[in-house]
C-alpha cells in the first residue's frame, strides 16, 4: 500500500510538472521598421495575429513588436541586444528591407546590396548564438502596381532573392511577402493602382494588408 501511494504521488508530481511546462508560452519577437512598429496597433498585423493564435493555439504564444520607423538592417543590428536578445525570445521574425531599398532613392541613406547581405547574415548568427530560432521575411512593396511598374521593383526583387537564398542556405523558415503581395496584386489590382489594396500609402499596411501579413506569418510561426 505504501509503495502504491508513493507511485501515485510520483505520477501526480510528473503530471503537475508536465502541466507547468506546457503552460510556458513561446515568446516571438517581430524585429523590423515602421510596418512592425504599427503592427502592435489595434488593426496591426501583430495584434491580428495574436487574435488568430488565441483562437487556434490559446495560451501558447506571447507576441512582442520591436519595430522602429525608418529602420534599416544595420539599425536592427545595432539595437538587437537591448530590444531583442535581453528579452530572451524563443523565435525572432526578421522583417526588414523596405527602407534599405526605398531610402537609396529618396534620401540616399539606404543600404548597398552587399552590405545588406552582410548585416542580415550577422543578425541571424547573433540571434541563433543566443538560442532563438529565426524566421526571415522578404520585403513586400513600394507601390502596389504590377511588378515592374513601380520605381523600386527591380531592387526589391533583388534584395528579396537574396533573403530567399539565405533562407535556403541556412534552412530557415521563410515568409515570402514579396511573392505573396505580387501574386495578390496580379489577381486583384485590376486598375493597376499604386495604393489602396493592401497599403495606405504604397508602403504601410492598411487593415486588409495587416490581415494579409498576419495570415502569412501564422503559417510560419505555427509550423516551427
Amino acid at each position: 500500500m505504501k509503495k502504491l501511494s508513493m507511485l501515485l504521488f510520483a505520477l501526480g508530481a510528473v503530471t503537475l510538472l508536465s502541466a507547468g511546462v506546457a503552460k510556458k508560452k513561446k515568446k516571438v519577437i517581430f524585429f523590423g521598421d515602421s510596418i512592425t512598429q504599427a503592427g502592435v496597433g489595434p488593426e496591426g498585423y501583430i495584434t491580428q495575429l495574436g487574435a488568430m493564435l488565441q483562437q487556434s493555439h490559446a495560451g501558447q504564444y506571447e507576441l512582442i513588436g520591436a519595430g522602429i520607423g525608418g529602420n534599416k538592417v544595420y539599425d536592427l543590428y545595432l539595437r538587437m541586444e537591448k530590444d531583442v536578445l535581453e528579452k530572451k525570445p524563443d523565435v525572432v521574425v526578421i522583417y526588414v528591407g523596405i527602407n534599405d531599398v526605398w531610402h537609396k532613392a529618396s534620401s540616399r541613406t539606404g543600404t548597398d546590396f552587399d552590405k545588406f547581405g552582410g548585416f542580415y547574415r550577422a543578425l541571424i548568427k547573433k540571434i541563433q548564438d543566443n538560442g532563438a530560432k529565426v524566421i526571415v521575411c522578404t520585403p513586400s512593396v513600394i507601390g502596389e502596381k504590377k511588378d515592374g511598374d513601380n520605381e523600386q521593383d527591380a531592387d526589391l526583387n533583388k534584395y528579396s532573392e537574396l533573403i530567399r537564398s539565405i533562407s535556403k542556405e541556412q534552412s530557415l523558415p521563410l515568409v515570402d511577402l514579396r511573392k505573396a503581395f505580387l501574386d495578390y496584386e496580379a489577381a486583384n489590382n485590376k486598375d493597376n493602382s499604386e495604393k489602396g489594396l493592401l497599403t495606405s500609402d504604397r508602403v504601410h499596411l492598411n487593415k486588409e494588408g495587416n490581415a494579409f501579413v498576419a495570415d502569412q506569418m501564422a503559417k510560419a510561426i505555427t509550423g516551427l
